[in-house]
Order: C-alpha cells, then structure tokens, then sequence
C-alpha cells in the first residue's frame, strides 16, 4: 500500500472517529488532507518541521541489539513529540477561546510512521496549570495574559523578537517591591485603558513590551506600571540554568509574594509560568495552527 493510499484511510478513520466522539476539532500534523472528507468537526493544519528518523541512523557496523535500539529510540522520540505538540496546539486554542472542551482527535504523519492520537483536553497539563493559578488570579485575566504572552512570542514587535514578563496580583507588594526607572506609561489612564481583558488594549501592551522591565497587573486584570524593575534578591531561586535577569527576579518576586509570573524570552519565543518561586510552565513557541474545513483550507 503506497503513502498516500495509507494517508487516506488513515485520514477517514480520524475524521469518523471525531464525530463519534463528538470532538471539537480534529488537528492534523503532517502533510495529510482532509479536504476530501465531508464533516462539520473543525480542523487545524499545524506545522512542525520535523528531522527524519533516518537522520538519526548511524552505519557504522553494530551488532543487530545496538541497529534496533538506534532505530527505535527515535521512533519513540518523535511519536512522544508529536503528540506533546498536539496537545499544546490543542491546550493554546482551548486558553484563547477557540475550541471548548471535549475530546480531540489528533493525526500525525511523519516521513516514517503515522498516528491517531486521542486527547482530552481537561487533562492537559497546561489547562491543569490554569487551574492552579485560579486561587489568585481571575481565571479570565490568566488566559488574557497567556493569550497576549502567545502572540508576543510568536510575532514580536515590529518583526522583532522581544522579551518581556506579566506579573500577576499581589500589586501592592510587588509595587512596593520595585521600581520605576521611565515614566509609567499608564499611570493617570482610566481603568478600561489599562484592562487587558479589553482586547482593545492589547496593541499598546505589545508596544509598551518593547520598554526594558517588566509589567505589574492586578489579579483584576488592570496594567498598574510598564517599564517597572524588580528589587528582589533572587538568591536561592531554583531555576533552570541560563535563563536571564527577567527570569530569574520575576521567579523570585513569585517566591516572596502572592504574584504569578508569566514571561517570555527574547531568545525563541518561550513562554514560562512561575509561581512560588518555582518553574510551573514551559512551552516552547509552536506555530499557531491554520484553522480550515474539510473542504476548503484557510491559509
């Protein structure tokens, strides 16, 4: 059976077994279609260059153990990825609003192998995280904050990759623990100015991540300063190795307050969530997937 023949029967058993499941949306990585299937289920193309499992072979002369080792490591390897990337495409467009919960049904093809994979979206770790962070922040304000924080990792400002961090509640002593080295940008500003559950105000948030420091946000969602420094000492802060100034004092003002940290490096786009000092969240940039229809893809 060739790919494609094996790509088709593969892709209708995907497409029947999300409308069984009533799933919200199928999400496809790879190079399969499914625009050939009719459904009314959403589906999302997210793209991932992928290194082939050959690459990974060695032909220098090893006993038959050793071949299918060297042959099996990165097969698992890259199932195990592929999958962790269908759930953080699924995760992210559950926290932006794009797809309710439910039951996703993903569907992977690599140059060596496909895959239908099921995920429940409730059980994400990244959902999981959100929860945990509800006894301080208000649920919406978290998502708001990550929705933004995924869309300044993915496009930058200006076609510039920035860094910046959100810190969340708390606001009294996290003010009182740092600084102002600029103006503050939204000091006097109406309330709905400064709201980032207002969507309107996300453009500014974008530009203003361009100002060195950080932002400080009530748990309400208002943006009290931009451009703020934290005066913590971020001895003793447990966090992994390499990581700039940004992170390292926003992990810390986590550990000393009642504030959840979300930043986001300059360098690839990583998102981290911090919380008690310690490391809840890491999630590398992933492209946003196109979302299509069965019969017609939008790009």
């Amino acid at each position: 059976m060739d790919t494609n023949t094996t790509a088709k029967v593969l892709a209708g058993h995907a497409v029947r077994i999300a409308e069984e499941l009533g799933a919200p949306a199928i999400i496809v990585s790879g190079d399969i279609e499914l625009e050939d299937f009719e459904t009314d289920i959403p589906i999302y193309y997210v793209t991932r260059r992928q290194k082939s499992i050959i690459d990974n072979l060695i032909s220098d002369t090893v006993d038959e153990g050793d071949h299918l080792k060297k042959i099996i490591e990165p097969i698992n390897r890259e199932t195990s990825g592929n999958v962790q990337y269908i759930e953080e495409a699924a995760a992210i467009e559950h926290i932006i609003g794009e797809l309710r919960e439910g039951t996703i049904v993903g569907l992977i093809q690599t140059k060596e192998s496909s895959a239908i994979v099921i995920h429940e979206i409730s059980q994400s770790p990244l959902i999981r995280i959100l929860q945990e962070c509800e006894e301080r922040i208000e649920p919406e304000v978290m998502r708001a904050a990550l929705t933004i924080a995924f869309d300044i990792a993915a496009s930058g400002r200006e076609g510039h990759k920035i860094g910046t961090a959100f810190i969340l509640g708390d606001t009294e002593e996290v003010m009182e623990r740092s600084h102002q080295m600029i103006l503050n940008p939204y000091a006097g500003h109406k309330d709905e100015h400064r709201n980032i559950l207002v969507k309107k105000n996300w453009e500014s948030i974008k530009e203003f991540a361009l100002l060195d420091g950080i932002f400080v946000i009530s748990k309400e969602g208002l943006v009290h300063a931009a451009g703020r420094y934290l005066d913590v000492d971020a001895k003793d802060v447990d966090i992994e190795k390499g990581l700039g100034g940004r992170h390292v004092s926003a992990a810390a003002i986590t550990r000393d307050t009642f504030a959840i940290a979300v930043t986001i490096s300059e360098s690839g786009g990583t998102v981290r969530v911090y919380m008690d000092g310690k490391e809840l969240l890491c999630l590398d940039y992933i492209e946003r997937p196109a979302l299509g229809s069965a019969r017609q893809r939008l790009r």
